[in-house]
């Protein structure tokens, strides 16, 4: 579970409804108007559904759910667990690694091709393939909620235009307009939370997850190539050093220092 999204979520629609209920003295049920949902909500999905195809709508729903119920896993730990395959397929051999328990499919995929002995270009070819086609479907989910998000606001703005139309076709009783005139402005609301509060969100975190995506699955490729090539673990640890930042690449000396000076204890 993404806790940062989880939280910005609730928080989010927390403030909101806090604002509602403490915000005045009507009844926090003039908020809720299921025309103006309709035309929102519903609208909105069908304009995105102009817009792209069935497969695309429905499988961005997916790799959302995705990017917010899976965390991706930390770079750090990726390295470390790949550091930990090289050292066994340096002593033991690539067949050995059949053996090792790995959590990342990626990762898993690759050590397999790896073990069954598979040219170091074919194991590239298809690693960058499955790279390519994880991208594309978090870049095409990010263009549909970010067009959700475009169309939102201006599916608000229809409804408030049919609600003042209705509106002004009744102006023979002058204690109707304000409610009306209400009634009207909810679905601008409506949009303008749909838009800011889900859809761009989500395809700002689309975007995010794409990047962390590309990001491991490149490492897992580096490391598979360099284990492929025989190199030892510092030399695959310090290739794939590069994708961390400043401030990792000092934590993971440190830590490996610190390794270091308890292995040196312990032998002494």
């Amino acid at each position: 579970m993404d806790i940062a999204s989880l939280i910005g979520v609730l928080g989010a629609f927390a403030i909101v409804l806090v604002a509602i209920v403490f915000g005045g003295d009507t009844s926090p049920l003039i908020f809720v108007n299921a025309p103006s949902l309709l035309i929102v909500g519903v609208g909105t999905i069908m304009v995105v559904m102009i817009k792209f195809s069935l497969k695309q709508s429905i499988g961005a729903f997916k790799v959302a759910s995705r990017a917010f119920l899976h965390a991706n896993e930390p770079p750090q730990e990726l390295i470390a667990k790949i550091v930990e395959i090289s050292q066994i397929a340096k002593k033991k051999g690539l067949l050995a690694l059949e053996d090792v328990e790995i959590e990342n499919e990626f990762l898993a995929q690759a050590v397999r091709m790896l073990a069954d002995g598979h040219e170091p270009k074919v194991i590239r070819d298809i690693l960058h393939k499955d790279m390519e086609q994880t991208i594309d479907r978090h870049s095409w989910g990010a263009k549909v909620f970010t067009a959700a998000g475009d169309v939102a606001p201006a599916m608000g703005m229809i409804g408030t235009l049919i609600g003042l139309v209705q509106m002004l076709s009744n102006m023979e009783d002058p204690q109707s307009i304000g409610p009306a005139m209400a009634v009207a402005l909810l679905t601008t609301l409506y949009g303008a939370m749909l838009a800011n509060m889900v859809c761009l969100p989500i395809a700002d975190k689309l975007t995010l997850r794409k990047q962390e995506e590309q990001k491991l699955k490149s490492i897992c490729i580096d490391a598979i190539l360099a284990i492929e090539g025989g190199y030892n673990a510092r030399v695959v640890e310090g290739m794939l050093q590069v994708y961390l930042n400043p401030k990792q690449r000092e934590e993971e000396s440190k830590k490996a220092e610190e390794a270091k000076a308890v292995g040196n204890a312990a032998a002494a």
